[in-house]
C-alpha cells in the first residue's frame, strides 16, 4: 500500500505542503501524456492507479486526527490535477466530496468507520445523489427504487454518473423506499451482483474522467450501505447535510479554475515559442488580450477563494453550523459557480484564436461540458432572490 503523503510530516503546515508537492508531480505526470489520453478517451483506469500510487485517494478524505485533508487545502489539491488533466480532477473533486458522504448523511461513528476503510483500502468514491425538489419539479417516479427485505433492501434502477463510474470502489446513490416514500442515500460497489455499466461513449470533452450509466438490478443493499435519509425538501434538511451539494459544486468550480489556468498556461507558452498567430513581444494587441484573459482569472480566482473559505467555516463548524449559515454559503458558491463558467468558456474560447496547436482544443470541450446543464440566468434570479429577500428557497434552488 503506497505512503499517503500526509505520513511524510509532523505539522500540519508540513503536511499540507507536502501534499502540494504530491499533486504536482501528479500534475506533472499527467500533463505529459494528457493529449494522447484524451484522444484515446478510455475510462480512468490507469489514471486511478496513479492517484492511488499517490496516495491521493487515501489523503482527499474528510479531515480527521491522523487523515485526511482540511477543504482548502483539498480544493487546491483538485485545482493543480485539473491544470494538467480536468478530466482527472472531476474523477479527483467527486471523489473528495462523495467521501464526505458520512458526514453528511450518517452518523458520527457510521462516518468514521467508512473513513478509515476508505484511507485504509484507498477506495475511489464518486456518486450521484440529486438535491431536494419542490413537489411541482418532480417527475412521474423516482429512477432508483428500494424495496425492503428481511434485511436491507433491493434496490433497482438506473442513474448517470458523471465519474469513474466503472472504476470507483463506492458509488453514493439516493433512491426512493417504495414502502415509506422515504429518500435514502446509499452506497454499492460497480463489483456487486446485479451493478452494470453502461459508458458514456464519444463525449465532447471530459473524455477520461469515465461517465456513463450504473444499472442496478436486484442488487442486494445491506442496512451497513445505507448512510441515512436525505430529506425531500430544504426547509426539513439539517445544516450541515445542506452543504453537500453546494459543496460537490464548489469542488468543480475548482475543475474549472484548473482549465482556465490550464489553457492560459499552454497559450502563453505557445506564444513564448513563437508557434501562436502573432509573435509575443510588444504586440499591443496580444499584450492586451492576455491583459484581459488574465483578468478574467484573477476574478474568477478571488471569487471562489471567498467561496471557499466560506465553506471551510461551515465544514470545521460541523453540527454546531448555524441554521441560517448554509444559504449564505450556498449564494457564494452559486456566485462563483456563475463567474468561473463564464471565465472558463470565455478563457477558452479566445486561446484558440491565440495559437493553432494540436490538443488546445480540449481546454474549450472539457468546459463545454463541466459547465452544461446548468443555466446562468436561474442562478442569478435565485442569488438575486436571496440577496433581495433573504430567501433560502431560493438559494436552494439554484442547485437543482
Amino acid at each position: 500500500m503506497a505512503t499517503t503523503p500526509s505520513t511524510a510530516a509532523t505539522r500540519p503546515g508540513d503536511e499540507q505542503r507536502a501534499l502540494l508537492r504530491t499533486a504536482r508531480d501528479v500534475a506533472d505526470d499527467l500533463a505529459a501524456d494528457a493529449i494522447a489520453r484524451e484522444q484515446a478517451g478510455r475510462p480512468p483506469t490507469d489514471e486511478r492507479t496513479r492517484l492511488r500510487e499517490a496516495g491521493l485517494l487515501a489523503a482527499l478524505t474528510p479531515p480527521s486526527p491522523g487523515r485526511g485533508t482540511d477543504w482548502r487545502t483539498g480544493c487546491a489539491v483538485i485545482r493543480e490535477v485539473a491544470a494538467a488533466d480536468s478530466s482527472v480532477g472531476d474523477v479527483l473533486a467527486r471523489h473528495y466530496v462523495h467521501a464526505w458522504s458520512g458526514r453528511f448523511y450518517a452518523s458520527h461513528h457510521h462516518a468514521a468507520t467508512l473513513e478509515e476503510a476508505s484511507v485504509r483500502e484507498q477506495w475511489l468514491w464518486t456518486g450521484a445523489v440529486r438535491a431536494p425538489v419542490p413537489d411541482e419539479d418532480r417527475g412521474d417516479g423516482p429512477d432508483l427504487a428500494l424495496r425492503p427485505r428481511n434485511t436491507g433492501y433491493v434496490l433497482n434502477g438506473r442513474r448517470s454518473v458523471d465519474t469513474a463510474v466503472a472504476v470507483a470502489d463506492q458509488i453514493v446513490l439516493d433512491a426512493v423506499c417504495a414502502v415509506t416514500g422515504d429518500v435514502l442515500v446509499v452506497r454499492v460497489s460497480p463489483r456487486m451482483r446485479g451493478v452494470s455499466v453502461e459508458a458514456a461513449l464519444d463525449r465532447l470533452g471530459q473524455r477520461v474522467a469515465g461517465a456513463g450509466e450504473v444499472v442496478l438490478d436486484r442488487v442486494t443493499v445491506t442496512p451497513g450501505q445505507v448512510l441515512g435519509r436525505r430529506p425531500d425538501d430544504e426547509e426539513s434538511t439539517a445544516p450541515f447535510t445542506a452543504l453537500a451539494e453546494p459543496a460537490l459544486r464548489l469542488a468543480l468550480c475548482h475543475v474549472a479554475l484548473g482549465i482556465v489556468e490550464g489553457a492560459l498556461t499552454e497559450a502563453r507558452d505557445l506564444s513564448r515559442g513563437g508557434r501562436a498567430h502573432r509573435l509575443p513581444g510588444e504586440d499591443p494587441d496580444l499584450l492586451l488580450t492576455y491583459g484581459e484573459l488574465a483578468s478574467a482569472a484573477h476574478t474568477a480566482t478571488a471569487v471562489v477563494e471567498r467561496a471557499t473559505g466560506a465553506m471551510a467555516q461551515a465544514l470545521d463548524a460541523g453540527t454546531h453550523l448555524d441554521a441560517e449559515e448554509p444559504a449564505g454559503v450556498a449564494a457564494l458558491v452559486a456566485t462563483a459557480e456563475t463567474v468561473t463558467s463564464r471565465a472558463a468558456l470565455h478563457v477558452t474560447t479566445r486561446v484558440l484564436e491565440l495559437a493553432d496547436a494540436p490538443g488546445l482544443d480540449r481546454f474549450w470541450r472539457n468546459a463545454r461540458v463541466l459547465t452544461a446543464h446548468r443555466p446562468a440566468a436561474h442562478r442569478l434570479r435565485s442569488i438575486g432572490e436571496h440577496y433581495l429577500n433573504g430567501s433560502h428557497r431560493a438559494v436552494a434552488a439554484a442547485f437543482h
